[in-house]
């Protein structure tokens, strides 16, 4: 049986290249830690570092290790997170990763109202991560369900996802700007337009794919200026320096000063997915999961009336 704390040498040890600064980190001596990461490199009769004067380097085998190592670490934290929660007297935890826009499109918030009205004693840890991570965490079970920008692939043989938002997009422009009266806006109307991009830290695909529906509706944006993140970019077409786009879901954070139109012909949409393990271990997953269904319909239909 291998031995957590070993292994939680080995990580500092790979880490930072360096027995003396690990120990430090460790608050160790450093002969006891090279004691022990030769006794890990015995028991599993193989050569994790290649050592000289300088530094110490991760072998292949080693960096193949560290890996595992991580995600073994990383669930060893959760289960005895998991067991101070049921000596609590807590009824169990989720893990949930989460990008700003099931935030700001109020999808999570809902979901979260929704199972705390049935099951007020559950914990919650909220992750902001970016899709892939995500989806790794889903793999390591460091998380119970994520909701990205992109689901795993339809054969992908660990994970499942369902769609929970597919936004249209709305345009943004400042108030007493031409286009906030205007009856009908074309696409001609927006070719000549100061527009402010969203350059999304999730992936460019969502950018290109913007782009090439403009494009396919008869303009090009000209893009002056990017912000990185939607809210940023409402905040600059307040200040009067160009129009931009806008998911239908995120209208009642507007600020003042802008006005919203909507783009029929634009066929672009924004979509939100939750992602989960096929192989389901607790009911509350499969709980919050069908809440979140539940939860993204309502958010639909209030922006949709609204």
């Amino acid at each position: 049986m291998l031995d957590i704390r070993q292994l939680q040498y080995f990580v500092a040890v790979a880490e930072e290249e360096h027995v003396g600064r690990a120990a430090e980190r460790l608050h160790i001596s450093q002969s006891p830690l090279s004691r022990q990461i030769a006794q890990l490199e015995e028991k599993l009769g193989l050569a994790l570092f290649e050592r000289s004067q300088q530094r110490i380097r991760l072998t292949r085998d080693g960096r193949t290790f560290l890996a595992e190592t991580r995600a073994l670490l990383t669930h060893a934290n959760r289960l005895e997170s998991l067991g101070r929660r049921l000596g609590r007297g807590d009824e169990g935890g989720l893990c949930i990763g989460y990008l700003e826009y099931a935030m700001h499109s109020g999808v999570l918030p809902n979901a979260l109202r929704e199972l705390g009205q049935g099951r007020p004693a559950v914990h919650i840890a909220l992750y902001n991560q970016q899709s892939d991570v995500q989806l790794e965490g889903l793999r390591q079970r460091s998380l119970d369900i994520a909701l990205v920008c992109e689901p795993p692939q339809p054969d992908d043989p660990d994970l499942e996802a369902a769609q929970v938002l597919n936004d249209p997009m709305l345009l943004a422009v400042p108030k007493g700007h031409p286009l906030a009266e205007k009856q009908d806006i074309e696409p001609a109307d927006l070719a000549q337009q100061r527009w402010i991009g969203v350059k999304h830290k999730e992936s460019a695909l969502r950018h290109d794919t913007l782009i090439a529906a403009c494009a396919k509706a008869g303009f090009t944006p000209a893009i002056s200026m990017e912000a990185t993140e939607p809210l940023a970019a409402l905040g600059l077409v307040a200040a009067g320096l160009g129009v931009t786009t806008i998911q239908q879901s995120l209208r009642h954070q507007t600020p003042e000063g802008v006005m919203l139109r909507e783009l029929s012909w634009l066929s672009y949409r924004t979509p939100l997915w939750a992602a989960w393990h096929k192989i389901n271990l607790r009911p509350l997953v499969e709980e919050f999961r069908k809440t979140l269904v539940s939860a993204s319909s309502e958010v639909h239909g209030r922006t949709t009336t609204s």
